[in-house]
């Protein structure tokens, strides 16, 4: 009997050891990058998870940004440069000769939704179909058909109005007419980006009335980091350092979980823009430094298919903008999501002081066991948290009363068994 239970104590160990050698060999296989926005975030970067960065292109030097796509609304203003845009609520196009603009600073600031980029600040009063915000649809046309008249603060901070006349779709061409408030140095424009199809977006500087080619091609790119106007905790909006999405990239957060963290077939994808977004960072108020967050890690499904696992490691702030992360492929196209049934879990911190947090993976509905014990079997905490969920199930073991040494964590559901050798420390 004796002899068996030592035999379990060393497959327990020989599991473990297996384990960190996993560990190991994925870290070996993971490699570090670094992109850099210049001081003062003076670029934005395009980044490709498989290629690296494809372009650095200045943030400043347009105003507006159209999207090619022939059956969309949506036109951006380049938040993240300190252009803010207002509907004039006085008067629809009629106005225009006439626009009066005492108690601006009343008036509700629009910006691009965080999440989407199909709605940006001009579509922010949209009502739904037929009417987007900026236009009507025609439904005899198709065209989108400008009914209102916007107050533009540009990136210099001088201030113009502004009439999105029309939308011709079938030529993806924009109409549009703008002024100074007064209603000198009129200007009209007519935008075609028939031959721009290759990119997203295409910008228009309404200071130096150009049109402005800013983005990598849309293939090309899965991430871009750039400056852009967030919604922070409590609601209001700031100007955030971030990381947004392509369309069509999707990303899985796992906070907080230690950064050998691997199991990227739970959870839900999220599609939104923002899904990495800004909060992968703080600022130390003491220090006056910026600190990455050390508990979280992000999986990324490129515009191509493949996935990739991707966590930061520091960030200089607006002295250099550079950014620093490490990645790694985890997953080819046509490699399907890990089967459910396999019971995984992640350990940390590992070495442990007052308290240890497990998260686990497995088959939903099944009960499960979470057993502490020291290194000759002795049982030191015994719970029993549940079911588990769907997803990431989250459980803390209290250890602060616990002699410092060396410990195994087993976690099991119905003839599963998960066994982690843990460190407490004083």
């Amino acid at each position: 009997m004796r002899k068996s239970f030592y035999m379990l104590i060393f497959a327990f160990v020989a599991l473990n050891v297996t384990t960190v050698s996993l560990r190991a060999a994925a870290q070996k296989s993971a490699s570090s990058d670094t992109v850099v926005m210049l001081p003062f975030y003076a670029n934005e970067v395009y980044y490709s998870m498989e290629n690296g960065s494809v372009l650095s292109s200045p943030r400043n030097q347009w105003d507006i940004a159209f999207r090619t796509a022939k059956r969309s609304s949506s036109i951006l203003t380049n938040d993240g440069t300190g252009v803010v845009l207002y509907t004039y609520p006085k008067a629809d196009t009629s106005g225009w000769a006439t626009v009066d603009t005492s108690g601006l600073s009343s008036w509700k600031p629009m910006y691009n939704d965080v999440n989407d980029w199909e709605n940006g600040a001009f579509s922010r009063n949209a009502k739904g179909h037929p009417d987007y915000g900026w236009c009507i649809y025609n439904s005899v046309t198709h065209n989108l058909v400008g009914d209102s008249i916007f107050i533009i603060k540009l990136r210099d901070g001088s201030f113009r109005k502004l009439w999105i006349v029309e939308k011709f779709s079938a030529a993806a061409t924009f109409s549009f007419r703008y002024a100074n408030l007064d209603g000198s140095n009129p200007k009209s424009s007519l935008l075609d980006l028939t031959g721009d199809a290759a990119y997203d977006f295409v910008g228009f500087s309404l200071q130096t009335d150009q049109k402005i080619s800013y983005e990598a091609p849309k293939a090309d790119w899965d991430l871009v980091f750039t400056k852009y106007m967030s919604v922070q905790p409590g609601g209001s909006s700031y100007p955030a350092t971030a990381t947004l999405s392509n369309e069509g990239v999707k990303v899985k957060n796992f906070r907080p979980v230690p950064l050998t963290y691997s199991d990227w077939g739970v959870g839900v994808w999220d599609s939104t823009r923002s899904a990495i977004g800004w909060n992968w960072k703080s600022f130390d108020n003491v220090n006056f430094v910026y600190k990455v967050v050390d508990s979280s890690v992000y999986f990324v499904r490129t515009i191509s298919g493949d996935i990739y696992k991707l966590y930061f490691t520091s960030f200089a702030g607006s002295t250099s903008g550079k950014i620093s992360f490490m990645k790694e492929k985890v997953a080819g196209v046509g490699i399907s999501e890990p089967a459910a049934g396999t019971l995984r879990v992640a350990v940390y911190p590992n070495p442990a002081k007052d308290r240890i947090n497990l998260y686990i993976t497995g088959n939903p509905g099944e009960n499960l066991s979470v057993v502490l014990t020291d290194l000759s079997g002795r049982q030191l905490r015994a719970d029993r948290p549940g079911q588990l969920a769907d997803g990431l199930n989250a459980f803390s073991i209290d250890v602060a009363g616990v002699q410092p040494g060396v410990y195994f964590v087993m976690v099991s559901a119905a003839a599963v068994k998960s066994v982690t050798k843990v460190i407490i420390v004083n």
